[in-house]
C-alpha cells in the first residue's frame, strides 16, 4: 500500500477517481469485500465497476465501497473527502471549516459537515485503559468577558442564561494515551466513574490538591498529590506537565482555529484531540492510513446540527 509523503503526492494520487475508488477498497476490505449488510464475503461486482450485489439469498443487496461508512451518501466527490481526511488528522492544531472550504473548493457549511463527520470517526471504539503512572485534571474552556458580545454580556448581566466557560476532564498515562471528556461539572460523583471506568487500580494516580479527588488513595495503589497553591509542582518523578500539555493542545487549537466550540459539539473536539495526542509518535502517513481503517459508521447533517454548528 502506497504511503503519501505529503498532501501534494495525495492529491496527484486521487486525481484520478477510479484509483481514488480502488484505495479506498483496499483500505477497508484489503480486497476480499464484505457485505456491509449482513457480513457475507463473496458479494460480486455489477457492470459499472462501483456497485457490489451480495450472493445471499436473504440478502441479495447492492452495496458500494461508501455503503455505511462516512463517505455514504454524500455528493462531495471522494477525493476531496480524502483531502480533508490527510488535512485534519495531520494539521497539529486542526483545521477551521472556513479554511478547509477554500482548500478544497466547497461552502464553509459542507466544511463543516465534512469535519464533524471526520471527528465521529476518529472517537475510540472503546474505553481505553490507562495505568502506570496516570495524571488527571480539569480545565475550563472558553472565551473571556472582555471577548464577549454586547448581547452575551448583556444577557449575563441580566441574569439571563447563557454558556460560560465549560469543563473538560483529562486522563492521561505518562509517555501513553490520553482521554478528554466534557463534562457538566467538576463533582466527585461525575469525575470518580470516570477514573474508574479507564485507570487501572494498579496504578499511581497524580493530580493536583483539589479536594474532589481525595480518598483515591484508598481505590489505586497510590495517589501523588501536587499542590500549586504552595508552589509545588513536583515531587521526584511526580508531576502534571503531561496532562497540562495536553491541554494546552486542546486550548491551542480551539482559541487558534476554531475560536469558539458549543457546549453541545465540545465531546467531538475532545475526541479530535485526544486522537491526535495519541497518534503523535507516527508519522503522517500512518496516521492517515489508521484513520482510513476506521471509516465505517456515520453521523447525520440533522443530528449534528440541533439548535446552532459550534
Amino acid at each position: 500500500m502506497t504511503q503519501f509523503k505529503n498532501i501534494q503526492e495525495l492529491i496527484v494520487r486521487f486525481s484520478d477517481p477510479k484509483a481514488c475508488l480502488e484505495y479506498v477498497e483496499q483500505m477497508r476490505w484489503n480486497g476480499n469485500p464484505v457485505c456491509p449488510h449482513c457480513g457475507q464475503n463473496k458479494p460480486y461486482r455489477l457492470k459499472d465497476g462501483k456497485t457490489f450485489r451480495c450472493k445471499s439469498k436473504t440478502c441479495k443487496k447492492d452495496f458500494t465501497v461508501t455503503t455505511k461508512t462516512i463517505f455514504e451518501n454524500s455528493k462531495i466527490a471522494l477525493s476531496k473527502w480524502l483531502i480533508a481526511l490527510y488535512i485534519c488528522t495531520n494539521h497539529k492544531k486542526g483545521i477551521s471549516s472556513c479554511q478547509l472550504a477554500r482548500d478544497i473548493g466547497t461552502t464553509q457549511k459542507t466544511a463543516w459537515f465534512m469535519l464533524h463527520r471526520l471527528r465521529e470517526m476518529v472517537r475510540p471504539k472503546a474505553i481505553p485503559e490507562l495505568s502506570e503512572i496516570v495524571e488527571i485534571d480539569t480545565t475550563w474552556v472558553g472565551g473571556k468577558e472582555k471577548n464577549k458580545s454586547k448581547k452575551k454580556r448583556a444577557q449575563l448581566e441580566s441574569g439571563e442564561r447563557t454558556p460560560k466557560k465549560a469543563p473538560v476532564f483529562g486522563m492521561v498515562e505518562r509517555n501513553g494515551n490520553s482521554v478528554l471528556i466534557s463534562v457538566p461539572d467538576e463533582q466527585s460523583e461525575t469525575l470518580r466513574p470516570l477514573i474508574n471506568a479507564v485507570v487501572d487500580k494498579d496504578s499511581i494516580i497524580v493530580s493536583d490538591a483539589a479536594t474532589v479527588h481525595y480518598g483515591l488513595e484508598n481505590e489505586y495503589k497510590e495517589h501523588v498529590i501536587i499542590n500549586h497553591s504552595n508552589d509545588e509542582y513536583a515531587k521526584g518523578i511526580y508531576n502534571t506537565n503531561t496532562i497540562e500539555g495536553a491541554f494546552s493542545q486542546l486550548k491551542r487549537g480551539i482559541y487558534g482555529i476554531y475560536h469558539q466550540v458549543s457546549v453541545k459539539h465540545l465531546q467531538a473536539y475532545c475526541h479530535e484531540f485526544a486522537y491526535r495526542y495519541n497518534t503523535r509518535k507516527i508519522k503522517d502517513s500512518e496516521r492517515f492510513e489508521l484513520s482510513m481503517r476506521n471509516t465505517e459508521g456515520r453521523i447525520k447533517y440533522k443530528t449534528l446540527i440541533g439548535d446552532k454548528q459550534g
